[in-house]
């Protein structure tokens, strides 16, 4: 297999993890947002409008927990670059441990509600591994399209495909709309996927997309090693 399609591979398996575990999050945790953490803010406006809910303190802290697994993440990357390894499955090792942790703090849930302290350790854990997917497609595949924020991808898809209809689209432009496509159809299955998989096992429901962090560990995603 290509390094060309490892990359494709892992654009589908990471963007299926970024759509279930977000929608994972949302249904079980309050409306919480793990793999777009911005989107928080208008929930945090939100539950402010109306605080009896008790559920912005968990949005509160979502924010410096992804800043803190990004910045873990970089430097990460920085310690493979001096010891002249390459940061993919470093990274996803990282993501792999921080689901497991959730998965491992949800087992001591017994109410769920907002200010649980296991619900809260859960949904940050999950905040944190999700963090470092967002800096692993900066730091270990800098080519790879994005796979937690579908915004910026579905409006590049909706541009190359109009350029694409009217016939002015160029090779370049034909590949980047393949490059683009597949993490939007791959997320959207995943948020899909991460509902229903919620309400039949709860949050054993996260072994899913542990598996397939363990795959891509397994595969060894780089951008150039060709097998």
């Amino acid at each position: 297999m290509t390094g060309a399609k490892r990359l494709l591979w892992a654009s589908l398996a990471l963007g299926f993890i970024g759509g279930y575990v977000d929608t994972v999050g949302f249904v079980a945790l309050f409306g919480l947002f793990t793999a777009h953490v911005t989107g928080n803010f208008v929930l945090i406006g939100a539950e402010l409008s109306r605080p009896s809910t008790g559920h912005v303190l968990l949005k509160l802290l979502v924010f410096p927990t992804f800043i803190a697994s990004v910045a873990l993440a970089r430097l990460i990357a920085l310690r493979c670059e001096r010891t002249g390894t390459v940061a993919s499955r470093p990274l996803l090792i990282t993501q792999a441990v921080f689901l497991t942790a959730a998965l491992a703090a949800s087992l001591g849930i017994v109410d769920l509600g907002p200010r649980a302290p296991w619900a809260m350790a859960t949904g940050l854990l999950m905040t944190a591994a999700m963090g470092v997917q967002n800096a692993a497609g900066r730091l270990a595949w800098p080519a790879l399209t994005p796979t937690t924020v579908m915004t910026g991808n579905v409006t590049q898809v909706v541009i190359d495909t109009v350029d694409v209809l009217r016939g002015a689209a160029g090779p370049d432009i034909k590949d980047r709309l393949k490059r683009f496509i597949w993490p939007v159809v791959a997320f959207g299955a995943g948020a899909l996927a991460g509902g229903v998989a919620y309400m039949g096992w709860s949050f054993w429901s996260l072994l899913l997309p542990l598996a397939l962090l363990i795959g891509l560990v397994v595969m060894d995603v780089r951008p150039d090693k060709k097998v």
